[in-house]
């Protein structure tokens, strides 16, 4: 069994960097401008690199390899979330000052629920073999189901889950403060911003369904699927802010997501008898990503005026 101190070490790194990110550099809340989010961007992508570096050290280089080509797999399907982030803070009109307060507690619930997700579902995978195969199919449905839905917005404002809050718990519309509830003449209210949380958790736990299975076709090592989902989601904030404004703009996104998801489960169905490699993986994963990026700056710079 492998020993406990390597988890105990990340974790605990992980919380000192949450500490610092919201205790020390972001404990006044302010507008994060886009010269701040690519040097946070680039701080968090740095840690996660020297990360990869350190494994490549300690337990060689197909883990290394492992963990790099997960990271950027996961970090590619974590920006399916920023659709969904622009449409809540939209909709709810969340000044951008208080944004990345929500964005920080948001992943930090993500963080324990993955930890949590990761646990069953390697538990499952050592019990049920056969379990791959559900994962694979599952991924190859939402391949289906992102490509079918590309590029339309959420409809936030028929949403179940934020219809059912606001049918039972009080909701006090017209604060536009940093709490998330509020206590008035002996009564509990939530605020907008909670509901705002709450929505972005349900839907990290919707993208986790289809993340976490996706890493296992990578690799089924529980230290390097937690470590890059989890380095993957921690720079999502500082990356929410450098391109919230241009996100729309990435027309193919969906579209490389949708092929990887097809990928990735095509590669837990036939894993058995049919082997990919890391290498050829993370080929297909960045050659993915970068016909994405051409082609929708290409489709920007030559779309009718």
């Amino acid at each position: 069994m492998e020993t406990l101190f390597p988890w105990i070490g990340v974790i605990s790194l992980i919380l000192i960097f949450l500490l610092l990110d919201l205790g020390v550099f972001n404990r006044v809340p302010h507008t994060i401008s886009i010269k701040e989010a690519f040097r946070s961007s680039l701080l968090w992508i740095s840690i996660a690199l020297f990360f990869n570096c350190f494994l490549w050290y300690w337990r060689g280089k197909e883990p290394a390899l492992a963990f790099f080509t997960g990271y950027l797999l996961e970090k590619l399907l974590s920006l399916d979330n920023m659709f969904v982030f622009v449409m809540i803070f939209k909709f709810f009109k969340i000044a951008p000052p208080h944004q990345h307060r929500i964005l920080f507690w948001g992943i930090l619930g993500a963080i324990v629920f993955r930890l949590f997700l990761i646990i069953i579902g390697i538990k499952l995978i050592e019990t049920f073999d056969w379990i791959l195969y559900l994962f694979g199919a599952l991924l190859i449905y939402s391949s289906y189901k992102i490509f079918r839905e590309r590029n339309q917005l959420a409809e936030i404002e028929t949403n179940a889950f934020i219809l059912w809050i606001k049918k039972w718990i009080p909701l006090r519309e017209n604060y536009k403060g940093r709490r998330f509830f509020l206590h008035i003449n002996g009564k509990w209210f939530v605020i907008p911003t909670f509901l705002v949380l709450s929505t972005i958790e349900v839907s990290d736990i919707i993208f986790a369904i289809d993340s976490i299975p996706a890493i296992f076709a990578i690799t089924l090592d529980p230290f390097i699927v937690f470590t890059s989902n989890i380095f993957a989601i921690l720079g999502l904030r500082s990356l929410y802010f450098l391109l919230a404004q241009a996100i729309l703009r990435f027309y193919y996104l969906q579209h490389a997501i949708s092929v990887l998801l097809g990928f990735v489960g095509f590669k837990l169905i036939f894993n058995h008898h049919l082997k990919i490699s890391l290498e050829f993986s993370l080929g297909f994963i960045v050659f993915t990503l970068t016909i994405a990026i051409f082609a929708s700056l290409w489709k920007n710079k030559h779309k009718n005026p």
